[in-house]
């Protein structure tokens, strides 16, 4: 089956970050370009760059802008970018991964600074760490993919929601990227993906996706899920993550847990797939982000659909519980309840977090 590369939405550009603006997707594939960390933040917030790894990317680049922007050599270009951390911090609260890409890139600049590095030596590693982060992104997708796909069978039909494909990573997928690895190893699958409401990343991104990749799909809103899982095939159920703790329970866009209910109801493994990158081994809950009240009162800010004024409750994500996750696929491997110790001998494998 034909193979297609790759979209990378977001990436670095001779002292710019360029991206392609998510929120004009499918109508129009528009690449903006900026050396302002503030015009990144703006991008990040307004998701015109979204998906947890693909902020995680955005963060590194921002930073990255900071130091090459600044004045007042090597301590100013630190004041840059602790000021710039800042702001990048401030954007959105639920992905881990931004916030793991920001310390990240201090923690390389503290050091290179504590070793007396120059304002040029400064430039030349936050924009190292930054393509690392860029790449390792796409190698982790790609290893998702390749253990993922040992769960899809011929035949399947794969349900997923929100978009967890190229244009929500640095440029490969993670269960997109289970489906996209699954699609090139030849194996005959479909995919059934849910609108997502109240912005569509389903019907226009993930569609917009599948439909380049040549996979066959189908569209359904997202009052059809148990539907679909009870009369159209369903044999799984793979989504993404922006956020998962130690103890397997796994922050995504808002409707996964009622994807995962009906999963148990109806007997289909429900699987997560991300780097390890989203996985939070710390904290004991995760913050949720909630957005404005007009992505609901209006489609995607342009058609009013309901009273005006009307009271919202616009939460952008749910945490699923652990008990309800098959099995949640890394780029080391897949683990399986018990998450505590199944993620906890992953993350010990790969050296630490960080």
């Amino acid at each position: 089956m034909g193979k297609r590369a790759a979209i990378r939405p977001v990436d670095w550009d001779g002292g710019r970050v360029v991206w392609i603006n998510q929120r004009n997707i499918p109508w129009k594939e528009e690449w903006r370009r900026s050396s302002s960390v503030e015009e990144l933040a703006r991008a990040i917030e307004t998701l015109e760059i979204r998906g947890a790894p693909a902020i995680g990317v955005a963060a590194g680049f921002a930073l990255t802008l900071a130091v090459w922007g600044a004045r007042g050599g090597a301590q100013g270009a630190m004041k840059a970018l602790r000021r710039g951390a800042g702001r990048i911090r401030s954007t959105r609260p639920t992905a881990v991964n931004l916030f793991w890409a920001v310390q990240r890139m201090l923690d390389r600049a503290e050091r290179m600074h504590d070793e007396g590095a120059t304002l040029a030596g400064l430039k030349e590693g936050m924009l190292e760490e930054a393509r690392a982060i860029q790449r390792e992104d796409i190698e982790a997708n790609m290893a998702i993919g390749r253990y993922g796909n040992s769960l899809v069978r011929d035949g399947d039909v794969i349900l997923t929601h929100c978009n967890a494909g190229a244009l929500a990573t640095a440029g490969y997928g993670t269960s997109y990227g289970v489906i996209r690895a699954a699609w090139e190893s030849g194996k005959d699958i479909r995919v059934i993906a849910t609108q997502t409401a109240p912005l569509y990343q389903g019907a226009r991104l993930t569609i917009w996706e599948l439909t380049r990749d040549g996979i066959p799909a189908t569209l359904i809103t997202d009052s059809m899920a148990a539907y679909a899982m009870g009369n159209e095939g369903v044999t799984k159920v793979m989504v993404g993550a922006d956020r998962i703790l130690l103890n397997g329970s796994v922050a995504n866009k808002i409707g996964t847990l009622g994807l995962a209910v009906i999963a148990k109801h109806v007997g289909i493994p429900f699987y997560v797939a991300a780097p390890l990158s989203t996985v939070d081994p710390k904290s004991r809950s995760i913050p949720i982000e909630s957005r404005a009240p007009e992505e609901v009162r209006t489609f995607l800010g342009k058609v009013r659909m309901t009273v005006e004024d009307v009271p919202v409750l616009n939460p952008a994500f749910d945490v699923t519980p652990p008990r309800l996750v098959s099995a949640i696929i890394t780029e080391r491997g897949i683990a399986r309840k018990p998450y505590e110790r199944s993620l906890g001998n992953i993350i010990g494998a790969r050296g630490g977090k960080g």
